[in-house]
């Protein structure tokens, strides 16, 4: 019986010093934090054919240089385009994100964020809706039908 209690007591006095030694190692990483709200952004209502931009700002609060290694869209319709140099530590940059509007109707497409931050990947999203543009008159190209001249009466 005192061979267990001597096992117990040395192993928890073993087990302290493994994680307060774990805890006082500073966490060296990257951070990535986005100023939109939950990283989404609504464009509201655009003219088809008109393409939008929005540009989503981050900043490195992080203790590492920062290094975003793809950002991708699910579609060809929604164009990223981000630095492909490192952020340092607490330096910010940007994200613009272009959607063409080429199609009508409800539309929310999201962007991956792959980096080296601890909360990789972020997922950014663009929401809005495309109103159809009326098709303008078009003139017909066509010569007018003739007029046929009356027929004169016979008395």
């Amino acid at each position: 019986m005192i061979l267990c209690v001597s096992v117990a007591v040395n192993a928890q006095s073993i087990a302290p010093t493994t994680s307060t030694a774990q805890a006082a190692v500073p966490a060296k990483v990257a951070a990535i934090s986005f100023t939109e709200k939950d990283n989404k952004y609504e464009f509201g209502t655009v003219p088809q054919g008109t393409p939008v931009t929005h540009v989503f700002a981050f900043k490195n609060t992080g203790k590492e240089p920062l290094v975003l290694s793809s950002v991708t869209s699910t579609c060809g319709c929604t164009i990223p385009e981000w630095p492909k140099e490192p952020i340092v530590p607490g330096a910010s940059a940007s994200i613009k994100v272009t959607y063409n509007a080429a199609n009508t109707g409800d539309f929310t497409k999201p962007i991956t964020v792959i980096s080296n931050a601890a909360t990789s990947p972020v997922v950014l999203t663009i929401h809005g809706f495309v109103n159809p543009v009326a098709a303008p008159a078009t003139q017909s190209t066509q010569a007018p039908a003739p007029t046929q001249a009356a027929a004169p009466k016979k008395n």
